[in-house]
């Protein structure tokens, strides 16, 4: 059973940057497919990155460009590193991790282990 653990959200005025972590526990890392998702107040939670075992990356079209995802599995961490963050970025901010039909839906619920969640405010 894997256990996730975000940190690393904040409050920060727009075009700031932000690095959010997620440590696991419980299992290694290597052979999982990762993501971050976001759901801001009033709105659906969204996919905003995933990353395969192979390092392969997808974005949502909304970050392209701003925010890189990563992992370091000798660490059992996955990062997202936000730059020219925008108010409309504020959300609570998820990791996942599962299977390879996960990372190919890209969907929350197809992910098996997620983790509490962040807080990213930007103002």
């Amino acid at each position: 059973h894997v256990q996730l653990v975000e940190s690393g959200g904040g409050s920060v005025q727009a075009g700031g940057s932000l690095r959010l972590s997620c440590a696991a526990s419980g299992s290694a890392i290597s052979n999982l497919y990762m993501a971050w998702f976001r759901q801001a107040p009033g709105k659906e939670r969204e996919g905003v990155a995933r990353i395969a075992v192979d390092g392969k990356s997808i974005y949502a079209d909304s970050v392209k460009g701003r925010f890189t995802i990563s992992r370091d599995n000798a660490k059992y961490t996955l990062y997202l590193q936000m730059n020219s963050l925008k108010p409309e970025d504020t959300a609570m901010y998820y990791c996942a991790a599962g299977s390879r039909s996960a990372f190919v839906s890209g969907t929350w619920p197809t992910f098996g282990y997620k983790g509490q969640g962040t807080q990213v405010t930007v103002s």
